[in-house]
């Protein structure tokens, strides 16, 4: 018997939400960690019940938390996030001595082969890296020190690696995005980097057509085909069929190509969803009306779901962790939103209910498929 855990992050702590194989009845546990920003939680994909949520507060710092039992309960792990080995200090992107300024960690993203290890990609611009379920991390420095580190600047949220992708084809590769550098790819385990931003463009930086500078909001990839990767940007939704070394432009009849997220069906490689939204100014769905698009071609062609979201004086937004997909048959998408709603759609985006409402602000959704 199948089953479905939805993991969601907001401002003001973790939700669990479970149903069974249907996804007709829906069982919300929370709030975890009451009062705290949640940005992320993610479950191994070899062992389920290990989940890695990053918790987080302005007053108190930032902390791991691992659940080995499905999120029924958690244990605060290991906090030392040394920059090069050295707490508290580091050096700047010029290369100049600089004060540690680690605020968070925004996106973990589990090894696909061992559930003690887990990346972290963290606010500023960094990406870590655990071997023993949390207890400890250490960096992979080659990212943060890119020749192009110095033209790294913040998007509106922080200069922020917020996306994280390790390649089911290819151990040694890992992709991440970073706002508002842009998207960068490591073929030796996380030693060296590459910046893999040829084709897009960003007018609001002064040379539109730079490697550098790029503000990416989310990438996806799909387990078959983990060198076709699609982007949602500060303005486009972008396709790369080479693993990154070149973009094109995707968004074809949306009415808008500003949004967050980007994911893509489970078995459907070419069927993509995207939520726009009306402006980098105004943070909510054009007219009022929360649409997922989605294209079953890969791009330029996209139809608007409204089948069961609210299609009057609706202003949320949906952030770039807050789209999610499962993997049971009929395919099941997950949106959050920050008006503290959680939509699903069991088949594909047909059809759409609420399973969750009046939470916090939603900052992340994650979905486990899980079978006896």
């Amino acid at each position: 018997m199948s089953a479905v855990r939805v993991l969601v992050g907001t401002r003001k702590g973790a939700f669990v939400i479970t149903a069974d194989g249907a996804r007709k009845n829906w069982d919300i546990q929370g709030p975890f960690f009451g009062g705290w920003e949640l940005y992320h939680l993610k479950g191994s994909p070899v062992d389920p019940n290990r989940l890695y949520a990053s918790q987080g507060s302005g007053w108190f710092g930032q902390l791991i938390q691992r659940s080995d039992d499905g999120g029924k309960t958690w244990e605060p792990m290991g906090n030392a996030f040394a920059y090069d080995g050295v707490p508290g200090t580091h050096e700047w992107y010029d290369g100049t001595p600089h004060p540690w300024e680690f605020k968070r960690v925004w996106h973990l993203e589990p090894s696909l082969t061992d559930p003690d290890v887990v990346y972290a990609g963290v606010e500023d611009a960094a990406l870590f890296r655990t071997t023993d379920g949390a207890k400890s991390w250490h960096e992979l420095p080659g990212l943060r020190n890119h020749g192009s580190g110095s033209t790294w600047t913040p998007g509106a949220g922080g200069l922020c690696v917020h996306t994280v992708i390790l390649d089911p084809a290819n151990p040694q590769r890992v992709f991440v995005a970073i706002s508002a550098a842009g998207t960068f790819r490591s073929d030796d385990g996380g030693v060296n980097w590459k910046a893999i931003n040829q084709g897009l463009r960003s007018n609001h930086i002064p040379d539109g057509t730079a490697e550098i500078g790029h503000c990416v909001h989310h990438v996806a990839q799909h387990r078959a085909r983990p060198n076709v990767l699609f982007m949602q940007k500060h303005w486009d939704v972008m396709r790369s069929d080479d693993a990154g070394d070149n973009w094109v432009e995707v968004s074809g009849n949306l009415p808008t190509d500003f949004g967050f997220p980007i994911d893509i069906h489970a078995h459907e490689p070419d069927t993509i969803y995207v939520v726009p939204i009306t402006s980098d100014s105004e943070h909510y769905p054009p007219d009022g009306k929360l649409r997922v698009y989605r294209s079953r071609t890969g791009g330029n062609e996209w139809e608007a779901l409204i089948n069961g979201l609210p299609q009057q004086d609706c202003y949320v937004n949906v952030l770039r962790d807050a789209m999610a997909v499962d993997t049971l048959d009929s395919c099941g998408i997950y949106v959050g939103t920050t008006g503290g709603q959680v939509y699903a759609s069991p088949d594909g985006g047909d059809t759409w209910s609420a399973i969750a409402r009046d939470l916090p602000p939603v900052l992340s959704v994650e979905v486990q498929t899980l079978t006896d």
